[in-house]
């Protein structure tokens, strides 16, 4: 049995019962087999056991009370995954299905992501099991108040800086830097995903999903085609696929579906941005209302899907961006792009195709962007935000947009040249892969045991 194979097998066997982290951990072990019969240094160093086992993982009670004066209890993670590059970064989820897999899934996805960025940031990921769609402002507020109160001891400027995910924007971000201040009394950038006025990033609420889209634009660039006029199709109506779709048609394609946990829209003239901004940025409506501001869009409950299916990914297209969440784009859906036209897929969310659906795209050899190198947009801006906290300044909307884009492309071009390096150009998942893996592979050897 092979040292990956052995690693897989110990792994499994401490974490049964995780299926996402599992899925995530056995998706890298595979690619990086070509850089293992190349390279012994890092079975010698005994790198894969150490990268694959968290360096802390932080699980606490969070009580907290609702408008009825009830005392409610959640649960709170934070996975500080590695260090080996910089302070961990990485969000923090709201939502019913946070556990401990998922966690670790995007704390583990996490460090290579932020690897190919080339800042120095390691990874990590926290957030609860709060689902915040039902809750008022004020239990908002006292929630993420007892959070912070729990997870304030474990971070810091230079030590753990945590970012917005799902369930997290700028709002929850707003009670949670208030409730360290008041902890602390440190005025620190121990948070991104600030609102500007008080210490945030112009351009990070649109990062990943400008971000996504630039991965898609070097992808088409290297094989000489552009995105002008082309139809797309995107999953998601929060902040990823907003700033998607915006970007998309400034670029001039049309993007042409949303979705949300309720259904999704099918506007063949195109989404209407202004419409989407104010179901989704103002009331969190549901996207059924977008019905009223354009009748001749289709809308599909998410009771009529088809069974195992995303209808999202049945509309004709000829690139796709899935930006709402894990495997959301099965087998099926996959063959349905193909079989429709698709020549390209840049994903805005995290692991949003099954590893089936992968291996379509990847034997298909069409252009496709795995999230760990096609949604680094965010993570990057929010590095941005810790360097313009640290010098006490704040750069324009122009300056952090333009970094952004030379960052997107040199991932992109790190992925390209890694996997022409190992004989598979079509293939991006191994050059992200293989390159995120080697730069903090070769910062652990060079920092000894720990």
């Amino acid at each position: 049995m092979s040292y990956l194979e052995n690693t897989f097998t110990r792994f499994h066997k401490i974490n049964p019962h995780e299926p996402e982290f599992t899925q995530a951990v056995h998706e890298v072990l595979e690619s990086l087999e070509p850089l293992f019969a190349r390279e012994s240094k890092y079975e010698d160093n005994g790198i894969l056991e150490r990268i694959v086992e968290p360096e802390r993982q932080i699980v606490f009670r969070i009580a907290w009370t609702d408008d009825k004066g009830r005392v409610r209890v959640n649960r709170g993670f934070r996975v500080q995954s590695n260090s080996a590059l910089g302070p961990y970064k990485g969000g923090l989820r709201f939502h019913p299905s946070v556990c401990s897999s998922v966690i670790k899934f995007l704390g583990f996805e996490q460090i290579f992501k932020n690897a190919l960025t080339g800042l120095a940031i390691g990874g990590a990921k926290g957030g609860a099991d709060f689902d915040p769609k039902d809750k008022s402002p004020a239990e908002i507020m006292r929630f993420c108040q007892a959070f912070m109160t729990e997870l304030y001891r474990h971070i810091g400027a230079t030590i753990d800086v945590p970012a917005g995910d799902i369930g997290v924007g700028s709002r929850e971000i707003g009670y949670m830097f208030g409730q360290y201040k008041r902890l602390t009394g440190h005025y620190e950038g121990v948070l991104t995903g600030k609102r500007p006025l008080w210490g945030g990033s112009l351009v990070r609420t649109e990062a990943t999903g400008y971000g996504c889209v630039y991965f898609a634009q070097n992808m088409l660039k290297a094989h000489n085609k552009d995105l002008e006029g082309r139809i797309c199709t995107v999953s998601g109506a929060g902040n990823v696929a907003i700033y998607t779709i915006e970007k998309l048609q400034q670029l001039g394609a049309i993007p042409v579906t949303c979705s949300d946990s309720r259904g999704f829209i099918w506007d063949k003239h195109g989404i209407n941005l202004n419409t989407l901004k104010r179901l989704k940025e103002g009331a969190n409506e549901s996207l059924e209302s977008y019905l009223k501001y354009r009748p001749d869009a289709v809308y599909t409950p998410v009771e009529d899907y088809p069974e195992g299916r995303n209808p999202v990914w049945s509309v004709p297209c000829e690139l796709a961006f899935p930006c709402a969440t894990q495997n959301e784009l099965n087998e099926h859906d996959a063959e349905t792009l193909l079989a429709n036209g698709c020549i390209l897929v840049s994903e805005g969310a995290n692991m949003p195709s099954t590893p089936e659906a992968v291996h379509k795209f990847l034997q298909a050899k069409i252009l496709y962007g795995p999230g760990k190198a096609a949604n680094a947009g965010g993570v990057a801006t929010s590095q941005l935000e810790m360097a313009q906290n640290a010098s006490m300044q704040q750069w324009t909307f122009e300056e952090v947009d333009h970094r952004l884009r030379i960052i997107m492309e040199n991932i992109y071009r790190q992925c390209a040249n890694t996997a022409e390096e190992f004989g598979e150009p079509h293939n991006l998942v191994l050059g992200a892969n293989i390159a995120g893996f080697r730069k903090v592979a070769d910062a652990m050897i060079e920092q000894g045991v720990y």
